[in-house]
């Protein structure tokens, strides 16, 4: 039993592959909200259907999100997770010529230490706080 067919599987290959291989156990498959039978013809029919339609949907969504991006990324609109640790970094910079350690950095300013870490490594030649290292420069 399956709250919906759509959930059940990722593709339309996927769902048949499943289906045969309960069926080839001797389980029969009910969805609940399609009210489907999977035991009989016509429910494995309109099954068929339904997972034909769930996948061209995913479908059209994916491509629908990929053209977003690429026109944020055309127009020069920031894709991505925003950076938030980049921001502490002249604060961790500071602390960590205090003297204090990198765990006490991470606990006052509650990121992770392998945050701090990543930010007080020796900096790649041209690397800067908002390109791909994210390291110090100093």
């Amino acid at each position: 039993m399956v709250w919906r067919l759509d959930r059940w599987g990722r593709s339309l290959v996927d769902l048949v592959t499943t289906l045969q291989e309960l069926a080839a156990l001797k389980v029969g498959f009910v969805s609940l909200s399609e009210a489907l039978d999977m035991t009989t013809p016509s429910g494995r029919a309109l099954a068929g259907m339904l997972a034909v339609f769930a996948e061209f949907e995913r479908d059209i969504l994916r491509d629908r999100v990929r053209a977003g991006i690429a026109q944020a990324r055309k127009e020069g609109r920031p894709h991505g997770r925003p950076p938030t640790v980049a921001k502490h970094a002249p604060e961790i910079s500071r602390l960590f010529r205090k003297g204090l350690s990198k765990r006490e950095i991470a606990k006052r300013l509650n990121i992770s230490r392998a945050s701090v870490r990543r930010l007080l490594r020796p900096a790649v030649r041209g690397a800067t706080l908002s390109g791909p290292t994210r390291r110090v420069v100093e």
